[in-house]
């Protein structure tokens, strides 16, 4: 799978450094369809060869563009193009393992809390509810493909979900589970560019300095509230989106 042609990389005094540039030459051959989603990429020794670098510079690059969702690792395989991101539907409600089975991805979550709580001041402020009254609280992390793509941290009214506690979320996600209690009437959506708390980037298994998404969702049924939740998704591995027509006139309300 070797190059035919090599790189011409820049070593001027204000080029780019070495790795960037081997993450940039790797990313044209991606953009320009030579590899494409799950093939397997030139190896370490083939891209040295390619572009005139040290195996260090290449293995940082392949390193950073794995990190950023562009490329994944397999041990003992090689390096491979990853799937595109998969891409939220921003004004609807979808299963997230839906979303990932439709686009060929295989999905899997890991169940890392589920318990009744005390409602802090602010989540109970949100939800309409006494502070310091139950609320049931979930963490799930989604993957696709074992990658982690979401974390979702869900706050439920147990009087909408009395039974919520003792699903297997494993086998149904909490989304598939609460519209099946009964239709959603209304919903809000928050969006939010930030760098999360420790803790969210250790169960994403991202570094210090990747973004994220938040996505903050409250759920009504009738007057109601039934939910409120954030999903954090990395900047590199999910995008938010949607289409929807205007009502006539061509005049979209935004709050």
């Amino acid at each position: 799978m070797s190059s035919s042609k090599a790189a011409s990389l820049s070593t001027g005094e204000n080029a780019p450094p070495l790795y960037q540039q081997v993450k940039e030459y790797i990313l044209r051959k991606i953009h320009s369809g030579e590899w494409h989603a799950d093939m397997k990429i030139d190896s370490e020794a083939e891209l040295v060869a390619a572009t005139g670098v040290s195996r260090m510079t290449v293995n940082r690059a392949l390193r950073e563009l794995s990190a950023e969702g562009r490329l994944i690792r397999r041990q003992g395989l090689g390096t491979f193009v990853a799937e595109k991101k998969p891409q939220a539907a921003l004004l609807e409600i979808n299963s997230i393992a839906r979303e990932i089975e439709a686009r060929g991805g295989k999905y899997s979550c890991t169940v890392h809390l589920l318990q009744e709580e005390k409602a802090q001041p602010g989540v109970a402020a949100r939800m309409a509810l006494q502070p310091y009254s139950s609320v049931f609280h979930s963490v799930i992390v989604h993957r696709d493909n074992v990658i982690p793509i979401q974390l979702s941290s869900r706050y439920i009214n147990p009087a909408f979900a009395p039974e919520y506690l003792k699903q297997d979320f494993t086998s149904v996600t909490p989304n598939e589970y609460l519209l099946s209690l009964a239709p959603i009437t209304a919903v809000e959506h928050v969006v939010e560019a930030l760098i999360p708390d420790p803790w969210v980037r250790e169960l994403l298994e991202i570094n210090s300095a990747e973004p994220c998404l938040a996505l903050y969702r409250t759920t009504w049924v009738g007057n109601l509230i039934a939910t409120y939740s954030v999903f954090y998704s990395p900047g590199s591995r999910y995008t938010l989106g949607s289409r929807f027509v205007p009502p006539s006139g061509g005049v979209i309300e935004v709050s």
